[in-house]
């Protein structure tokens, strides 16, 4: 078992413990946390008097391991662009946890991520949640499936030569088609019979099922609309990945209770979709009701800078507070892994990471992160 003390610890569901302890267990888990812990003489300790606890961020949306960070176009793996439909693929079969892309997100105090792929096709396979840390994928996930991704906009226009209304029309036929697979399917699984089963619509059956949510790439604000009329005509759960546009149609979107995944920040607006873009983006969403994740998008912004995000997007009115639950609790509660991260608590995976002062603030840096217990980086001393 490990103890640590000394340190102030924001534990996000819970108030702030001013010199607060972790115990974890040797699975990893919290066993306790509090002002005072019970503890076993013989536990190993860990004395972090004077600095700062902060629960493991989580990324909703990133790339890591699949996009050919420093390995350049031959590890470029996010899409599968041979069909503007491609429901049958994972991110998971492109995962590379050797690539140093994972070491960023440590470095940045990422311990969970949701990889999804890219944003070429209308339809583009699925994603999955894991853990930073590890040699093999498998072995480091956290949930798979976690959505099916999905794109609106210039990339799938340009990747398949479409139109917008070309890439809501694929949209539209490919959950039409999932819908009758799903009448033949249950009806076959009613029955007992035997059935075929598409790969491809295999995706859209989860989707249907509300097994997992269809996480819409759109930038732009007609695009944003686009997302939800067609995700609410079809009677889904979703997501609005990037957002970039929110700020423009803010009320709009708290009226429908949008969940977005907000990002990358400290960008530039290097394509046309861009051109409104503004980091106060997440705190116009917060105060309009949409809940509000903050992603890298990785490699877009380098996993190595979130906490630097969550900086710039609270100078807009958000509270250190809210900009905690942002990068941990929110997108945990999205991906559907807050039963095991987003927060310290007892029972949940002992992730965390350390920092020399108060969050967000530009003097503060992680000194540590630790995954399920276990130190998995420490800042160099140059």
């Amino acid at each position: 078992m490990l103890l640590v003390k000394g340190a102030k610890i924001y534990p996000v569901n819970g108030p702030m413990l001013a010199t607060g302890m972790l115990l974890i267990d040797d699975n990893g888990k919290i066993a306790a946390i509090g002002e005072t812990i019970s503890a076993p003489a013989s536990v190993d300790v860990l004395d972090l008097t004077g600095k700062v606890i902060l629960p493991g961020f989580v990324d909703a949306h990133s790339h890591v391991g699949i996009w050919g960070d420093g390995e350049g176009r031959p590890a470029y793996d996010g899409n599968e662009m041979s069909n503007p439909i491609a429901g049958q693929v994972n991110a998971l079969d492109a995962a590379n946890p050797y690539q140093r892309s994972f070491a960023s997100a440590r470095e940045g105090g990422i311990t969970s991520v949701q990889i999804v792929p890219g944003s070429g096709n209308p339809i583009g396979g699925l994603g999955f949640a894991c853990k930073t840390a590890g040699t093999i994928i498998d072995e480091m996930v956290i949930k798979n499936p976690t959505g099916l991704k999905g794109a609106m906009g210039e990339n799938p226009k340009g990747g398949h030569k479409l139109t917008r209304m070309g890439v809501a029309a694929h949209i539209r036929d490919y959950f039409q088609k999932a819908a009758e697979y799903k009448e033949k399917k249950d009806a076959a699984l009613a029955e007992g019979k035997p059935f075929d089963i598409d790969l491809n619509l295999e995706a859209g059956y989860k989707v249907l099922k509300g097994e997992i949510p269809f996480r819409v790439h759109a930038h732009r604000h007609d695009d944003i609309v686009t997302v939800v009329r067609l995700c609410e005509e079809l009677g889904i759960s979703y997501s609005i990945e990037h957002c970039t546009d929110g700020h423009l149609v803010a009320e709009y979107l708290g009226k429908h209770q949008v969940q977005a995944h907000v990002g990358p920040g400290l960008s530039s607006r290097g394509k046309v979709e861009l051109a409104n873009f503004t980091d106060a983006n997440p705190a116009v969403l917060a105060k309009a009701g949409v809940k509000v994740s903050l992603i890298t998008d990785h490699p877009f912004l380098d996993s190595r800078y979130f906490h630097a995000y969550g900086g710039v997007a609270m100078k807009y009115g958000l509270t250190a507070d809210e900009t905690l639950r942002m990068m941990t609790i929110n997108p945990a509660e999205s991906i559907g892994i807050a039963d095991r991260v987003g927060s310290l608590e007892a029972g949940k995976d002992a992730d965390f990471i350390v920092l020399s002062g108060e969050p967000f603030t530009y003097t503060s840096v992680i000194l540590a992160t630790y995954i399920e217990g276990k130190q998995v980086f420490e800042r160099p001393v140059y």
